[in-house]
């Protein structure tokens, strides 16, 4: 993963974040994304602490799924 895929996956994190700070409430208003982020940085290390990173699924192709019904 490169350093913009990185970036990304922290916006996305800290977006997961602010969503759930706006349902939960009673943070401030103005320290909202602030705290977004900070949570981000923390879903990014627990990520890191784990080595198999972004799991994918691989969409099985007409030749395997007429092989899997035979």
């Amino acid at each position: 993963m490169n350093e913009e895929d990185r970036s990304n996956l922290r916006d996305l994190h800290a977006g997961f974040a602010l969503v759930g700070l706006l349902i939960r409430g009673g943070t401030v208003t103005s320290l909202l994304a602030e705290s977004a982020y900070e949570l981000a940085d923390a879903m990014q290390e627990a990520r890191d602490r784990h080595s198999v990173g972004i799991v994918s699924i691989k969409r099985q192709t007409k030749k395997e799924k007429a092989n899997e019904t035979q």
